[in-house]
């Protein structure tokens, strides 16, 4: 029977709690996108969580019945952060005359969505996301697409794909057939075909617009593209044209495209870890002023799926190195002393804080803990000057100097 108190305890619908092996996960994988991200010049940049609920309004398209949107209590409507690209708009706009142009940034934050919840789908998730403002050439698009193949490859995938396409091409054809025709790969000919006679197309127009898509060829700007990957050093499997490729954001325009992981099985997404766009036009109505933009989101959530699904994640430890023990409460300084040297050198260290506690529950805990060693510093350690160091994984232990320590543990 679930109590009160039972529910009281539990995050709300589409939100979740991480415990430290999680957490660890994560924290890892942002460490890994930062280092790819900055490896090609982007700069770090964070945004409020909550925004006026005028930036966002009429540039999102059909989802904006998911914005998590309430009064403050100053009586202002304000909306959760729903995406990232939106309010770098803001902050760069606002910011133009501080920012040396071209500037590239990275953005890792939570958004959020009033998403109904489901495996795949949270209220609360976070994005990952690159731009470059102030350059109007596709070659902005291209070093986007490239940084994002770089760092799939990076995190250990084998085939990462960039499916490529240009809004440009799809001139003509409205933006509720665009939004449907996204869905191809989800709902297959006959659901978009069905999904736009529900907006009110008929299904002559909605056959005709499907068949002029899926017959779309190249342009001049996805050849642009397309010569700066290769010359770039990245093989032709790891890029592709894809005609049906439209992204169902409202905003987006020129060259759009979508990170996918081959051998991904989610059925949600299509195997899809992230999409960009070019948004020139949403950056001048947002800001009134004419920067070119353009960039990508990572989806975080499913590119750490992504990773325990191919198994490409590593073994994460604890991250204490040590345990050191207290033999007795009348020798608790002494293990005090110990742990201060340990830090000072930068080794992760965790004191044993109930003195009272037998030695052999303390190794026991540090076992729990996956902590790989444990210090024993009892009367005749202390009297010798010398600790025992003992190896939790190998069930080993020596006897050695206590100011060798250190350097023994930095071999280890």
């Amino acid at each position: 029977m679930i109590t009160n108190m039972d529910t009281k305890l539990q995050p709300l619908k589409g939100f979740r709690d991480f415990l430290p092996e999680e957490a660890q996960k994560r924290q890892w994988l942002e460490d890994q996108m930062v280092k790819v991200f900055e490896k090609w010049g982007y700069e770090p940049l964070e945004s409020p969580t909550v925004e006026s609920l005028e930036l966002f309004e009429g540039e999102i398209g059909e989802d904006e019945k998911l914005f998590f949107k309430f009064e403050d209590p100053g009586g202002r409507k304000v909306a959760l952060r729903y995406d990232q690209t939106v309010p770098s708009c803001r902050v760069v706009g606002q910011y133009a005359d501080e920012i040396t142009f071209p500037f590239r940034r990275y953005q890792i934050q939570s958004t959020f969505r009033a998403e109904k919840p489901q495996k795949g789908r949270y209220r609360e998730f976070t994005q990952a996301d690159i731009d470059i403002y102030g350059i109007k050439s596709p070659i902005a698009d291209a070093e986007c697409i490239a940084v994002s193949i770089d760092l799939y490859k990076s995190l250990g995938f084998k085939q990462p794909v960039a499916i490529i396409n240009n809004r440009d091409l799809l001139a003509g054809i409205p933006y509720p057939a665009i939004a449907a025709i996204d869905q191809l790969k989800k709902i297959g000919k006959d659901g978009v075909i069905e999904v736009m006679q529900k907006k009110g197309i008929s299904k002559k127009m909605a056959l005709e617009y499907l068949n002029k898509v899926e017959n779309l060829k190249p342009d001049e700007k996805i050849k642009i593209i397309f010569d700066y990957l290769k010359n770039a050093g990245l093989d032709e499997s790891y890029y592709r044209f894809e005609p049906t490729l439209c992204r169902s954001l409202s905003y987006s325009e020129g060259p759009i495209w979508e990170m996918t992981i081959s051998g991904y099985s989610t059925n949600t997404f299509a195997g899809s870890v992230g999409g960009g766009e070019r948004y020139d036009g949403m950056f001048k109505r947002i800001t009134g002023k004419d920067i070119p933009a353009t960039g990508i989101a990572f989806g975080f959530d499913r590119t750490l799926e992504a990773l325990e699904e191919l198994n490409l994640l590593p073994n994460f430890d604890s991250v204490t190195k040590i345990l050191v023990t207290v033999f007795s409460a009348n020798l608790f300084d002494k293990s005090l002393e110990i742990a201060n040297q340990l830090r000072q050198n930068s080794i992760n260290t965790e004191v044993y804080l109930i003195p009272e506690t037998k030695l052999d529950k303390q190794l026991k805990y540090a076992d729990q803990k996956n902590i790989p060693y444990a210090i024993i510093l009892g009367p005749d350690e202390i009297q010798s000057n010398q600790v025992t160091l003992k190896d939790l994984k190998s069930r080993t232990q020596k006897t050695i100097p206590s100011d060798e320590l250190v350097k023994e543990l930095s071999m280890l």
